[in-house]
């Protein structure tokens, strides 16, 4: 069944080629149609365009619908074009010419554009809560291994002493500024585009604020041909929060990845978290921090992906736009794969608190005992031609009762301001 059927039919390769995935993607989706189509229907019945009974027989079929794809009972077969065709069918089937009134005043193309915006504005909000139990994690790590001193590199040459507190909370605060990103993707995605209907609006006498209270939208997407040039544009405004996300995280896996090995043994974790070698049986690779590292790395792809598909398209409706689904959608499930895999894991890590004991660290001190002698009196310049010769020589000795007192320092990591901070943001 397709909704633009005029009654005659395409060739198979066609179809074939131009529904592509949509028929499994859409079940991420169906959901969403179905709480617009009750939306709508109301709206109908509001304005007169349905009766009281009509309205009240399509919102409980509607309701009987939701309730199938909730159990994981709806499917879309390969006779349908898509959800919207299988939803019209079954309301059409159950309520004859009623279920042939629901697509009054819309047209396909809003009725994706309102679905993928509710479906949006939902995985966001889970995006945001999971990016939130990580960093209640991470800020809790920080708490219970503030003392375990760690080398601080730059270059990858050692270079300042660190701690583990220093480390878990940078990773917690960078994920609120990957946060700002989350809300304005929200934003963009809370603006109802239903009543666009192809791109020009509808000569019915339509309500949009009312679907738009109805559906929980803060505001309306006005302009009609706006909303439609929204297509891809909210797509790629949640693109570019996961991808802040995701560099977040790509980055922890690539410390961790580095830290467990051999060369370093800052951490390990139990033996169920690791995998094996098929030859060598003293392995234990970080393949779960390497596949986060990975994934992440792509998800990273998803704004360019997007913008290579949707720029330079004139306004208005192009097929292309169907391609964004394939892209975003799998992504939104990778995105919140690593995060839910990363909290998991870091729940069962294990830090090494004898690291520093190894002389090969004596350096990290070096800047710590420049600076005391900088605060007895000695020129900074002066200081520093003195460590670098000690150092030439071989007679450094390393000042080990380091004191860093100030705010965001390894002695003062500000955790609950960091908490506040996140709180504040909302």
């Amino acid at each position: 069944m397709k909704l633009w059927d005029k009654g005659f039919s395409t060739d198979k390769k066609i179809d074939h080629f131009t529904v592509g995935n949509d028929r499994e993607l859409d079940l991420y989706l169906a959901k969403y149609d179905v709480v617009a189509s009750k939306a709508h229907a109301k709206m109908l019945g509001k304005i007169g365009l349905l009766n009281t009974t009509e309205t009240e027989d399509l919102v409980s079929e509607l309701d009987k619908i939701e309730d199938s794809i909730e159990k994981g009972e709806f499917t879309i077969e390969e006779s349908f074009e898509d959800m919207h065709s299988k939803i019209e069918f079954i309301l059409t089937e159950k309520l004859g010419d009623t279920g042939k009134k629901i697509h009054t005043a819309r047209s396909r193309n809003d009725q994706v554009l309102v679905a993928m915006h509710l479906y949006l504005k939902d995985e966001l909000k889970e995006i945001k809560n999971q990016t939130k139990s990580l960093f209640d994690l991470l800020l809790n790590l920080a708490e219970e291994h503030k003392s375990v001193l760690l080398p601080g590199y730059t270059h990858l040459q050692i270079a300042m002493p660190s701690s583990f507190g220093l480390w878990f909370s940078a990773y917690a605060e960078s994920l609120i500024d990957d946060l700002y990103f989350i809300e304005a993707a929200h934003k963009v995605a809370d603006q109802n585009p239903l009543g666009s209907a192809a791109g020009y609006g509808s000569s019915f006498p339509i309500d949009r604020n009312f679907t738009t209270k109805e559906m929980g939208f803060k505001t309306l997407k006005y302009n009609v041909v706006s909303a439609q040039m929204g297509r891809g544009k909210v797509e790629k405004a949640t693109a570019f929060g996961m991808a802040s996300i995701a560099a977040t995280l790509s980055k922890m896996a690539m410390d961790i990845c580095l830290y467990m090995s051999q060369n370093f043994n800052f951490v390990s974790f139990p033996d169920e978290l690791t995998t094996g070698s098929s030859i060598m049986p003293h392995k234990k690779n970080p393949d779960v921090f390497e596949l986060v590292r990975g994934k992440c790395n792509k998800l990273q792809s998803i704004p360019n992906q997007l913008t290579l598909v949707i720029n330079n398209l004139p306004s208005g409706y192009h097929r292309d736009l169907q391609l964004v689904k394939e892209i975003i959608v799998p992504a939104i499930q990778d995105m919140k794969a690593c995060l839910e895999i990363l909290t998991f894991s870091l729940k069962e890590i294990r830090v090494n608190k004898n690291i520093l004991e190894d002389e090969k660290y004596d350096y990290l001190y070096s800047v710590d005992t420049l600076n005391e002698l900088v605060q007895n009196g000695m020129p900074f310049r002066d200081a520093y031609k003195k460590m670098g010769m000690e150092i030439n020589e071989g007679s450094f000795v390393p000042k080990r009762d380091i004191s860093h007192t100030h705010e965001g320092s390894l002695g003062n990591l500000c955790l609950e301001e960091i908490r506040a901070k996140m709180k504040k943001k909302g």
